[in-house]
């Protein structure tokens, strides 16, 4: 099983000749046979925009996409915006 839960593109300007412009990916799936356990992953993709299938992918299990989420309102709260709920 894999469900797409969404996607997009970063917001660093695309003609940045240092940074290209990168995409992000959420997913569902239980398809992580490293993972050892057949239970549901939170899937994480990031690669260069336009580079599909050579990017990074993290299977995340419930703690650590916890961890992640965390992470990300910490950051909001410190640039002075509301992570929301």
């Amino acid at each position: 099983m894999r469900r797409s839960i969404d996607d997009a593109l970063d917001d660093h300007p695309a003609d940045d000749p240092e940074r290209p412009p990168v995409s992000w990916a959420v997913a569902l799936a239980d398809d992580c046979d490293a993972c050892g356990d057949g239970e549901l992953r939170v899937v994480l993709t990031v690669e260069e925009s336009g580079r599909a299938g050579a990017g990074l992918v993290a299977h995340l299990g419930p703690e650590t996409a916890r961890r992640l989420r965390v992470a990300l309102a910490a950051a909001l709260r410190e640039i002075g915006e509301d992570p929301g709920p």
